[in-house]
């Protein structure tokens, strides 16, 4: 997925704001394993997938546990060092070699004090991952690992076969057994 593509994705801008905001966003590729944000530190980077997957998990005493999985276009973030400029509580690692586009937040925050239509663009950013957010937090509420498996699947069919069982099975919060047999069944 191209910068255009994401920025639009988001919320699309006036063609002079849209050239203002891409050209702060910066092409990396990063190999498999790698941290792109880490618990307990700041953020100074809003990152956003061209290709590949990533995983973001938080520890939990001697384990992690997946919280959600990235694809492409879909924003890495801390939303704690994105609206406070404080450390967050998530990881986030690639799951593959990744094609990333990253973006400062202090350059970020000087766009967004000099036009109205790309703060509303960072605001678009925020509402968006806070609704994720929510969406998670309904799907452990109200859903069953069934219903929450077919929704990773819905998101994206052919790269879910690449995420190791012991992922999802934390994702969805059950046992890899429990994830073999509702696999066999869908």
């Amino acid at each position: 997925m191209d910068v255009i593509s994401i920025i639009n994705r988001i919320t699309a801008l006036p063609p002079d704001d849209r050239d203002k905001l891409a050209g702060l966003f910066q092409e990396v590729t990063v190999d498999k394993n790698e941290y792109i944000i880490e618990a307990e530190k700041v953020a100074n980077f809003v990152y956003f997938i061209g290709s590949g997957s990533c995983r973001i998990f938080y520890h939990k005493v001697e384990k992690e546990v997946i919280l959600d999985f990235a694809f492409p276009g879909d924003a890495l973030l801390s939303l704690n060092s994105y609206v406070h400029g404080k450390a967050g509580y998530e990881t986030i690692q690639t799951l593959e070699r990744c094609v990333l586009y990253k973006v400062e937040v202090r350059a970020l925050l000087t766009l967004f004090a000099n036009s109205i239509a790309i703060a509303n663009w960072g605001r678009k950013l925020a509402e968006l991952e806070t609704l994720k957010i929510e969406s998670r937090l309904m799907s452990k509420l109200f859903k069953t690992a069934t219903e929450s498996y077919q929704e990773l699947l819905a998101r994206a069919p052919g790269m879910v076969a690449t995420i190791k069982l012991g992922f999802i099975a934390s994702y969805l919060g059950i046992s890899q057994v429990t994830l073999s047999r509702i696999r066999s069944k869908i």
